[in-house]
Parts: C-alpha cells; sequence; structure tokens
C-alpha cells in the first residue's frame, strides 16, 4: 500500500510539475512527500526526476517508468469502475480529446448538456489536431475523422461527416464564385493538416473526380483548424472544411458553400478507445450520449 501511494504521488508530480503541489493533492506535507518519492527511488536504485529549487524534470527512468505506472493506476481505475458499475454509478473525471474546431464548436457545448444530465461527471478536454496517444495522454476517449491505422483502438463510428469547399461571402462578392474545381486556381486557399492529404482536394461530382493540388507556396497553412475556420471567415480564401466544424457559420451566413455539387469522400467521425481499457459507466454514458446528439443534429447531409 505504502508502495502505491508513493506511485500515485509520482504520477502526480510529473502531471502537476512540482512534489508540493502533488503532496498538496494527496495531503502530504512537504516533507512527508519528499521521503516518500525518495523512499520509491530507494526501492527502484533509479533516480525519477532531475530537480531544481524550481521544478522537477523527468530522467529518461522516470519517463519510461511514468508510462508504466500510468497503465497500472488505470487498471486499478478500471477495476474501480467495474465494481461501481454494479450499482450503476455515472461519477469521475472523463479525459476526451478531439480536434481544436471541432472541439470547441461542437463537442464542448454538448459536454455541458452531458454534465447537466449527469453532474457528478467532470470533463477534461483535450484539443489538438494531431492524433494524440491515449495512454501518454490519459485520455479515456479520442473524437477524430476517419480511422487511424492502428489495431490497438477499437473505432466506434459515431456520425457519417464530408467535407465541403466554404469561404466567407464577402470574399466570393470580390472574387467572384467558382463553378468547377478548374477554376480553384484562380482563388486564394487556406490548407489545415498535415500538407499531404490537407493539400490534395479530392472532389466528386455525379460523374467527374478531380484532384485539385493547392499551391502551398501561396496558400494560408496552419496545423489548427479553428484557425482556418477563422481565416476563411475573415475573407483570406476558400478552405476545405469538415461539414460538422463549420454547421453554425453556414446557418448564421458567416460561411458558404462553395460548389456545393462536388464533395470529397466521406470521413465519418469516431470515437476510439484502447482495446485494453475498461470502459467506466462515465465513457459508456458519453458514448450513448454522443451518438444521440448527432441523431438529433440531423447527420451531415441536411446542412
Amino acid at each position: 500500500m505504502d508502495n502505491l501511494e508513493a506511485i500515485r504521488l509520482f504520477v502526480e508530480a510529473a502531471q502537476l510539475g512540482g512534489l508540493s503541489a502533488a503532496g498538496r493533492k494527496l495531503g502530504l506535507s512537504p516533507a512527508a512527500a519528499s521521503a516518500r518519492l525518495l523512499k520509491l527511488e530507494a526501492s527502484l536504485s533509479t533516480r525519477l526526476f532531475e530537480r531544481t529549487t524550481r521544478q522537477l524534470r523527468l530522467t529518461d527512468e522516470g519517463r519510461l517508468y511514468l508510462q508504466h505506472c500510468r497503465q497500472a493506476l488505470q487498471a486499478l481505475d478500471d477495476a474501480r469502475a467495474a465494481l461501481s458499475a454494479e450499482k450503476k454509478e455515472i461519477r469521475g473525471k472523463i479525459r476526451l480529446s478531439a480536434t481544436s474546431d471541432f472541439g470547441r464548436h461542437v463537442l464542448n457545448p454538448w459536454l455541458d448538456e452531458f454534465t447537466a444530465r449527469y453532474p457528478g461527471v467532470v470533463p477534461a478536454l483535450l484539443l489538438s489536431d494531431s492524433l494524440s496517444h491515449l495512454i501518454a495522454d490519459d485520455v479515456d476517449l479520442l473524437i477524430r475523422f476517419g480511422v487511424p491505422p492502428d489495431s490497438s483502438l477499437i473505432a466506434r463510428q459515431l456520425a457519417d461527416n464530408h467535407r465541403v469547399l466554404c469561404a466567407a461571402p464577402g470574399y466570393l462578392q470580390r472574387r467572384g464564385t467558382p463553378v468547377h474545381p478548374r477554376q480553384l486556381a484562380d482563388f486564394e486557399h487556406i490548407v489545415s493538416g498535415q500538407s499531404g492529404w490537407a493539400s490534395e482536394w479530392r472532389l466528386q461530382s455525379e460523374d467527374e473526380m478531380i484532384v485539385f493540388k493547392v499551391p502551398l507556396e501561396a496558400a494560408r497553412e496552419t496545423n489548427d483548424g479553428a484557425l482556418a475556420r477563422q481565416w476563411a471567415i475573415d475573407g483570406h480564401g476558400i478552405a476545405l472544411k469538415s461539414i460538422w466544424d463549420i454547421r453554425a457559420d453556414l446557418a448564421a451566413g458567416r460561411l458558404v458553400r462553395v460548389m456545393p455539387e462536388w464533395q470529397t469522400a466521406e470521413a465519418p467521425v469516431y470515437a476510439l478507445y484502447p482495446r485494453s481499457r475498461y470502459l467506466a459507466p462515465r465513457v459508456r454514458a458519453l458514448l450513448d450520449f454522443l451518438r444521440e446528439r448527432f441523431e438529433q443534429a440531423g447527420g451531415s447531409n441536411s446542412i
């Protein structure tokens, strides 16, 4: 038990960046926290932190040990959740990762509804357009467009989705409106994501498919989808965005679809989680809630 509490202290200290803060969270005095950590390091014959007067920095051994400790503590938390499932308790912290635009404009207000329904649940939302590692970031669920090539993850589809071309009405008034993908070269472009797929716009109509390669030397680029959306709203060019990211902007008239008869391939919205992780009642409840909200929203084809 002493070793388990020392491990919890170590994990908290790594997350908070300080031993005193970790001790306060666990109800320990600075002296007791320091002694507990020193005892853990002695039992491992390994230094876990490089200590300075201002902060703790993980050693290489500490980073390796942290990864295994998080998995071990997660397994214990899962076991506790499995027991509470018998009582149907939906409570505790739930950690999600989502792309920046979707997280801010779709998921965030839905989380407010979810926590109103289940007041015992506390959300933690990590926004990143990269594919965050579930274990390293201590995340319960990833919400992403499309399925990553990772066999260790279970993917559950939440909704259909397609990407559409969009621009600000004022921009189109100034520059005109393209009616065919071959005319896109005459306009400014906004690219978000990785330069590979993000700069190749594969557009399909009823009887034709065209690949437009965005000239990156003249395009605005960002790794943040929310910034790309704002650039489009501000009139800096044409962007290719998920319909879910810009639903509210289309409804409010901040953006309009460009060449709506041309669409890209489907990239459905998925919830991703590790095969090895037990789904706590709060996570299962959130999955059910998200499917319900997507159905209520009417799907991407209704826009």
